[in-house]
């Protein structure tokens, strides 16, 4: 079983008409459920739940605390190549876009990675367009190989592969992946999709399971808020995480809050996610995922990602560049979309220091499993 023959079993239309009859009512008995259904999460949702965000934002940050305590993982993406097959019309890598573009070599990536080492940085997340014609599994493992000393945890954001390519990436020193259906509507995915590999909405559905079956320590998946109703997707990305926690138990599960960000090609979203709906989604979602990690990133403005630190957040980056080579190894490349927060990394440290929290640079080292082997 995948997940694929569990999302068969809603549709669309209905988990909309779901959320939208809900009542305060409702709401109350989500908030005081001990343990919440898929029904409570519908309920958190929904429109009748702005009335009461600030409970959702209390008992978000008490379950945090509780299970996380007051920590939030420090980490930063790595663009090694911008080459796309795809035609993603909100994106800047799209194949049409005439942008200057860039694949690193594996010595450029190293000096990437030693930049953000000095700064503190101990878990990177490699990213890539979907041309396996530029950025091949081996070429991949190369660079996985080369980082390995100065890195505690390398994940990876790229083209969907088999689950025998992700062992062989786990093999060679990758520990997580990280893929985004960006919608779980099927029609508007097409819509937003219209030509490339990536237009296979079943084989990129799949992708986590492959990455579990092949067993990735962390899997972290996402949609991308603004392509289509924020309510509806965020019950998807709830019902797809909560599915990966129980049939990948080994692996521990993230979710990541992207919204659409300017890009070359100029897309704007038809279903703007304000900062409010933001608040609520997260804590919906920590409140429906007690154990899940939930990510931030820079596409953020930094007011938001200081309001929203307390209130559910695991994981956020800091000092991110979108291009390849942007830290120190290319100029003149363009980027994925627009960062927000453009402050340091130690900016950020400082301000969570300021909150009470603790960053945390290094939480895992690969000498564990050594260590527990007979």
């Amino acid at each position: 079983m995948s997940f694929w023959q569990k999302i068969i079993q809603y549709r669309w239309d209905q988990i909309e008409a779901a959320i939208s009859r809900k009542t305060a009512q409702d709401v109350r008995q989500a908030l005081r459920a001990p343990t919440r259904n898929f029904d409570d999460l519908l309920a958190l949702l929904a429109p009748v739940a702005a009335d009461f965000l600030e409970e959702m934002a209390l008992a978000a940050h008490r379950l945090t605390v509780q299970r996380f305590g007051r920590t939030i993982q420090m980490f930063a993406p790595v663009y090694i190549s911008s080459e796309c097959t795809n035609s993603c019309v909100y994106c800047g890598f799209n194949r049409h876009n005439q942008i200057s573009r860039a694949t690193l070599s594996v010595e450029e990536v190293e000096k990437e990675v030693i930049f953000l080492h000095r700064q503190g940085f101990r878990h990177v997340l490699l990213l890539t367009g979907e041309s396996p014609h530029h950025a091949p599994v081996e070429y991949l493992i190369r660079i996985a190989r080369k980082l390995q000393p100065l890195l505690a945890s390398i994940s990876v954001e790229i083209y969907p592969l088999t689950t025998n390519d992700y062992r062989r990436l786990i093999e060679n020193g990758v520990d997580g992946l990280t893929v985004y259906q960006e919608t779980y509507h099927l029609k508007r995915y097409a819509e937003v999709h219209p030509a490339g590999p990536k237009r296979n909405y079943h084989w990129r559905l799949e992708t986590p399971d492959r990455g579990g079956q092949a067993g990735f320590r962390r899997l972290n998946i996402g949609v991308l808020l603004g392509l289509s109703d924020w309510r509806v997707d965020g019950a998807f990305v709830g019902l797809h995480a909560a599915y990966l926690v129980r049939r990948y138990w080994q692996s521990h599960v993230s979710v990541s809050f992207p919204r659409l960000r300017p890009a070359a090609g100029g897309f704007q979203p038809q279903f703007p996610v304000n900062d409010a709906h933001m608040l609520q989604l997260m804590c919906a979602l920590r409140l429906w995922l007690p154990d899940a990690g939930l990510v931030l990133s820079t596409r953020e403005p930094a007011s938001l990602r200081e309001n929203l630190l307390p209130l559910g957040i695991t994981q956020m980056s800091a000092g991110s560049k979108t291009a390849p080579g942007g830290y120190v190894a290319k100029e003149n490349v363009e980027g994925q979309f627009e960062i927000s927060d453009l402050r340091s990394p130690q900016e950020v440290v400082s301000m969570i220091a300021a909150h009470g929290y603790e960053p945390v640079w290094k939480d895992w080292d690969a000498s564990f499993l050594n260590a527990a082997q007979p």
